[in-house]
């Protein structure tokens, strides 16, 4: 069997996003192939109901953003929760400034952040990447898959560029 439609096979089936790494060994070919395989199942997907998210060295299969409300008709969910000014406010600091800690955060907000960064993590929209190795080891934070997701994106790049006035933090 070809390489592309093994990969497609293990991310239709895989429950997570999934190491490139991974997916070379588990077909057994290098990763320069996997990345190939992976760059012509993504042009294909544009054209269908399906999408490649890919964040850093994970990737996953999704279904087209523009699908969602089709979806969630069909599968009689709720209507994504909407996100406060504040909760919009803060993930668009740690989508752009990513990896960011609490104290970074709150100096371009100016005001105290930790019920709004408790609640991005809790609906899953950024998580807590590690600890910086400084005075009291603060939590520094990245956005998620479901970041991703919640705002159809398929990788970081997607973000539209800050205009020059709000990357000067004007």
């Amino acid at each position: 069997m070809e390489i592309k439609p093994l990969i497609e096979s293990l991310l239709f089936v895989a429950d997570e996003p999934v190491a490139i790494g991974r997916l070379a060994a588990a077909i057994g070919v290098k990763r320069e192939a996997v990345e190939e395989a992976l760059r012509v199942l993504s042009e294909e997907y544009e054209q269908r109901g399906l999408r490649l998210q890919r964040k850093g060295e994970r990737v996953q299969m999704v279904t087209a953003p523009e699908a969602a409300p089709h979806i969630e008709r069909f599968l009689d969910l709720e209507l994504s929760s909407r996100l406060s000014a504040p909760a919009l406010e803060t993930l668009a600091i740690v989508a752009y400034q990513q990896p960011v800690t609490r104290a970074e955060i709150e100096a371009v907000r100016g005001v105290n952040c930790d019920s709004v960064l408790r609640t991005l993590v809790s609906k899953g929209l950024i998580e807590e990447m590690g600890r910086l190795p400084q005075a009291g080891r603060p939590i520094i934070y990245g956005t998620t898959f479901e970041f991703l997701q919640y705002f159809g994106l398929q990788d970081l790049a997607e973000l539209p560029p800050l205009d020059e006035e709000e990357q000067d933090g004007s």
